[in-house]
């Protein structure tokens, strides 16, 4: 037990420096592409053209996955990754870079995080001591998040100083620290059970399919985090900037602090659960936090107009999030084989991401065509909304913020007393 604890602080370390090394270079290649063409659209495109593939893959990849080694696949999923940032460093090295390579590169990378990412959970469920799975998703989360606040600060210095072939640079050295701790760690394979093997990628997905059938519960989850989604990335992960760089006039310091305090907030619901007693009810975990992140994060954020206020704000949201991760992966762990678990995940992620590359388009053109405007206008709605959040430009996202923090909590409340998902309370 001692030897399968350190290999999993030994993996989880190596994909931490790995994961810094990429958002790095996420925000270094978001800098750039926003200095060069001054369009927040080239920005949101960068992110959709890495989900939209994410989420076409994985309902595919599960059954490759579960059929070959993951360690091979973590090794190869990542060297493809970073041979795209190889083309281009040299692209720049050569002054050929564009806007168009980027996408190119974060659709090769969403392809590849199809296969990563539940190569990846697998690992961690085979290396985590039994009934600890709570704690390492909160060890996960607090290192996600320690991501989240340290990347960006990381990145502009970097920028500053180095320019982006040192960022790239810095994203080589990470790549190459976290394949030498994949190599160096030892990762059981499961026994496969099906030695006939799966003949195609459709065969997996029915596998997966009928798994999901029998456990309805486990599908209601996926398809209620699927709007759950929806409802963040139409506000909080989209449109969360320009709300707060209007309704601040433009103070790009006020924005970073909020950026900040979300990122610390998940720090601190990552050690909590982290160190906290087991949970009883993974359930209540997953949607009472949900519910709180909405009510209190969301509504605050649209009430608030200062500093003090969105802080508050960031950190009602993003505590809960940790609890929710933690109460979903018990759930997972303890009801999917580790046989079916590469095809469960990957369906998990298929589902679940499904709704974000709609809410990332949906979220910037109902804040610029629809809410903005009309707040801006006379009619009687607008004015009563104007008492609650203000008259000043960024009122019409604010609104939306009230939107998703408002139908966000009931629709956790509802899926939680759902029939099929109350089936699994332990």
């Amino acid at each position: 037990m001692k030897k399968k604890e350190t290999n999993y602080l030994l993996f989880w370390f190596g994909q931490v420096v790995s994961q810094l090394g990429s958002a790095m270079t996420g925000h270094a290649l978001t800098i750039w592409a926003f200095g060069q063409t001054g369009s927040a659209m080239t920005v949101s495109l960068m992110a959709f053209c890495s989900y939209l593939p994410y989420v076409l893959v994985s309902i595919f990849a599960g059954s490759f996955v579960d059929k070959h080694s993951k360690k091979a696949i973590l090794i190869l999923s990542d060297t493809i990754a970073a041979l795209g940032t190889a083309s281009i460093f040299f692209s720049i090295h050569m002054d050929l870079m564009s806007i168009g390579q980027i996408y190119i590169i974060n659709i090769i990378v969403g392809f590849m995080n199809a296969f990563q990412s539940p190569a990846s959970s697998i690992v961690t469920g085979l290396l985590v001591p039994n009934r600890n799975y709570e704690k390492a998703s909160g060890l996960n989360s607090f290192s996600s998040n320690l991501v989240t606040v340290s990347s960006p600060v990381l990145a502009g210095m970097i920028m500053a100083f180095g320019g982006l072939r040192t960022v790239l640079f810095i994203d080589f050295i990470t790549f190459f620290f976290a394949m030498g701790t994949v190599f160096f760690v030892t990762i059981p394979e499961p026994v496969r059970l099906d030695h006939n093997g799966i003949k195609n990628p459709f065969d997996g997905l029915q596998e997966g399919r009928a798994f999901l059938q029998q456990n309805k519960g486990i599908l209601y989850i996926m398809l209620s985090m699927a709007l759950i989604n929806f409802f963040s990335r139409l506000t909080y992960e989209n449109i969360l900037t320009p709300m707060i760089l209007s309704r601040s006039d433009g103070n790009s310091t006020v924005y970073g602090i909020v950026n900040g305090t979300l990122g610390i907030g998940g720090i601190i619901g990552g050690i909590l659960v982290t160190v906290g007693r087991r949970k009883k009810d993974p359930l209540k975990m997953i949607y009472f936090s949900t519910s709180l992140s909405f009510l209190l994060g969301d509504l605050l954020m649209g009430i608030g107009r200062n500093l003090p206020a969105w802080c508050i704000a960031g950190l009602a949201a993003s505590i809960p999030v940790p609890f929710i991760m933690a109460g979903q992966s018990i759930i997972l762990y303890q009801t999917v084989s580790v046989h079916m678990q590469g095809r469960i995940f990957s369906i998990r992620n298929a589902i679940q991401f499904s709704t974000i590359p709609v809410g990332i388009l949906l979220g910037g053109y109902l804040a610029d065509y629809v809410f903005e405007p009309f707040m801006a206008s006379d009619h009687a709605a607008a004015i009563m909304l104007q008492k609650i959040v203000g008259n000043s430009s960024g009122s019409g996202m604010a609104v939306m913020f009230l939107c998703t923090g408002t139908l966000g909590a009931i629709f956790s409340c509802l899926a939680y007393r759902n029939k099929h998902i109350r089936s699994l309370k332990a």
